[in-house]
């Protein structure tokens, strides 16, 4: 029993500490912000590898995420019997709303999110963050502030790529297996359409984007161990920015939805 409790009491205090560290080296990132002018192009080599380098994957879950989106959503509505004609505007809600940028997120985590995890880790477990500091460069400015300043950029970005993919594939199966035609269904996601609900998505997917940005550089960060530790740095941001995009999802949606 009181090993167990000496065991809660550790983690407790690990995570307390980790979420410090990490509050304050977003504290630091902001502050170099500053800084961006003169760091456009290490931002815009980050925009390049966390943008386009993840555009394939997200055209790839986007048609399947609108195509599942249209096949249940007409399964619930003949269910309950509701007319087809508001397949449009449900999936177009769906999709903006919540699943566009809570997927595009979680999908961009595990990519880019481990990427930056591995690659500032290999840079600490080889000293070459030290040999930052003895040279009077900031690692936080040179490293982490562009990471954290492109993750935050370009999720948005994906997203509303991630939405006119996702409901083009919804369309693509309206067409072709609910019979729906094309008319019905995008005047339906026309009517749904409100600028707040895109506002929305696109707020989540900046703050999403700052999760993956700063969670994957703190782990790099303070990762030690060789080779052991890059790994376990590179699982852990994965874990952690997954976990803190759905509970800020959850967050946000109180705050922005309100019955």
């Amino acid at each position: 029993m009181g090993n167990g409790l000496l065991l809660i009491g550790r983690r407790a205090i690990n995570f307390i500490a980790r979420l410090g560290s990490t509050c304050i080296l977003l504290g630091k990132s902001l502050y170099y912000l500053k800084d961006a002018p003169r760091s456009l192009k290490l931002i815009a080599d980050q925009c390049f590898l966390i943008g386009n380098k993840s555009i394939p994957l997200i055209v790839i879950t986007s048609i399947f995420v609108g195509a599942v989106s249209a096949w249940q959503a007409a399964y619930q509505f003949k269910f309950i019997g509701a007319p087809l004609r508001y397949l449009g505007a449900a999936v177009g809600k769906a999709v903006v709303i919540e699943l566009a940028p809570v997927l595009t997120a979680l999908v961009v985590a595990g990519r880019v999110g481990a990427g930056i995890a591995a690659e500032v880790g290999t840079m600490r477990v080889t000293e070459q963050i030290d040999a930052l500091d003895s040279m009077g460069i900031s690692p936080i400015r040179y490293l982490v502030m562009p990471r954290f300043l492109a993750s935050t950029v370009m999720i948005p970005i994906l997203t509303i790529f991630s939405n006119f993919v996702a409901i083009s594939g919804a369309l693509l199966v309206s067409i072709l297996f609910v019979d729906i035609s094309s008319e019905t269904f995008l005047l339906g996601v026309k009517n749904s359409f409100q600028l707040s609900d895109m506002l929305a998505g696109l707020t989540k997917s900046a703050v999403f984007g700052a999760i993956i940005g700063i969670v994957g550089s703190h782990e790099g960060f303070f990762a030690g161990g060789g080779a052991r530790g890059v790994g376990r740095a590179t699982t852990e941001a994965v874990v952690i920015a997954a976990v803190l995009i759905l509970i800020s999802d959850y967050l946000i949606a109180i705050l922005m939805f309100r019955l």
